[in-house]
Formats: structure tokens, C-alpha cells, sequence
């Protein structure tokens, strides 16, 4: 599967993004999917899955209430809505796919079965 994110761009305070992440290669439908992020000098970061079943949903603490995960498998797309950005949203937002749960964070990481797309940039302005 190769993966394609976009959507990203400037934002003021408490504005709304949704980005898109779309796949090519094969159905992502039955796989796990998640958006990451990167802020300049800090580590990459879950932001949001997506599991087994479309009812699976789950968020890092950060975001809960103010982004939300979804897809649409007949376009085989991945989506996160941003709602009431926060500069801390700033970063670079990554999806992936055939992503794991973390039982050490509560979270879900990337390990070596996944794919990742090329990454769009998030700005939040003050």
C-alpha cells in the first residue's frame, strides 16, 4: 500500500483542519490506521487510531474532544477532522497503516509491518 497525506496549512487558534490520507495498492478497510505527528525537536507522537471494525476509535489524551478519526472504504481514505487547534497541535501529521496498540502508553505505534505517508504540515498561529 503507498499512503498519501494532505490537508495540512496555516491555522489560527481554535480554527479546523481535516486532513486526508489516501490510499493506493490495496484496501486499507480491515487494517489499523493512525495519525501521528512530529513537533520540531520532540519525538513522533499517536494522535489517533483507528481499529479493527470502524466502531474502534482512539485518541491521545491531547486530542480527545477536538479531533476525530474516520474512513471512508469505498475511497479508501483515511481522515482526521481537527477541531479547536492549539499552537501545541503544530507539527508535521503522519498516517499510517498496519499500526499496533501500545500497551506500554495506552496508545499505538508504528512497528515494522507498517507504511507510512509523506507527512503534511500543521501550523497553528496565537
Amino acid at each position: 500500500v503507498q499512503l498519501q497525506a494532505f490537508g495540512g496549512g496555516l491555522v489560527q487558534t481554535g480554527g479546523s483542519l481535516r486532513l486526508s490520507c489516501a490510499a493506493s495498492g490495496r484496501s486499507i478497510s480491515s487494517s489499523p490506521m493512525g495519525w501521528f505527528r512530529q513537533a520540531p525537536g520532540k519525538d513522533n507522537e499517536f494522535v489517533a487510531a483507528v481499529a479493527w471494525g470502524d466502531e474502534n476509535m482512539d485518541y491521545a489524551d491531547s486530542v480527545k474532544g477536538r479531533f476525530f478519526i474516520s474512513r471512508d472504504n469505498a475511497k479508501n481514505t483515511l481522515y482526521l477532522q481537527m477541531n479547536n487547534l492549539k499552537p501545541e497541535d503544530t507539527a508535521i501529521y503522519y498516517c499510517a497503516s498496519d499500526i499496533s496498540p501500545d500497551p506500554t502508553t495506552g496508545g499505538w505505534y508504528g512497528g515494522k509491518m507498517s507504511i507510512w505517508g509523506q507527512g503534511t504540515q500543521v501550523t497553528v498561529s496565537s
